[in-house]
């Protein structure tokens, strides 16, 4: 397995290490196969499956209609349409299993935008120069950082913004 791609997504406190090679096709998140680490959360696997599902409907004909993307998001094999089969290993750290979905989707999306921008040097992958996966990606908003944490706790307050009850008298 030949290394392709390495990128980093982050959401709140999770950080997700991508790195993108050639093999089968398996997706890795912390040594577990994606649906027992998503714990076949349906919305966690869809958000995790959604660049590659780019991937593959720039792959294909222009011509063609859309593949549904619901019809292929039980199996555990990533594939894209032109026959080229990437494994996927995934290392995240923190947060909850939502901020570390969102994460990983980050994190792929970033790594298929390098795959695509490097594949003419470093490997022989035939990608379609049509379209531009990177503007694709970005219209659908999988390249958009989401910059929202949560907001520190200050002295004299319960939570972050949180007050005891003002008393007049």
């Amino acid at each position: 397995m030949t290394l392709l791609v390495k990128a980093v997504g982050r959401r709140k406190e999770a950080v997700a290490q991508v790195q993108i090679k050639l093999g089968t096709g398996q997706f890795i998140i912390n040594n577990k196969p994606a649906q027992e680490y998503l714990q076949n959360d349906f919305y966690s696997l869809l958000s995790v499956k959604a660049p590659f599902n780019v991937l593959s409907n720039s792959a294909s004909t222009l011509g063609e209609q859309e593949v549904n993307a619901t019809t292929n998001n039980t199996n555990s094999s990533f594939s894209t349409e032109n026959n080229m089969q990437l494994d996927t290993f995934v290392i995240v750290k923190g947060g909850g299993l939502r901020g570390q979905t969102e994460a990983i989707r980050l994190g792929i999306s970033r790594a298929l935008c390098l795959l695509t921008t490097n594949n003419s040097e470093t490997t022989s992958l035939t990608f379609s120069n049509d379209v531009d996966i990177r503007k694709q990606l970005k219209d659908k908003g999988y390249l958009t950082q989401d910059s929202r944490v949560k907001e520190r706790r200050k002295y004299g307050l319960k939570k972050a913004r949180k007050a005891s009850q003002y008393h007049k008298r």
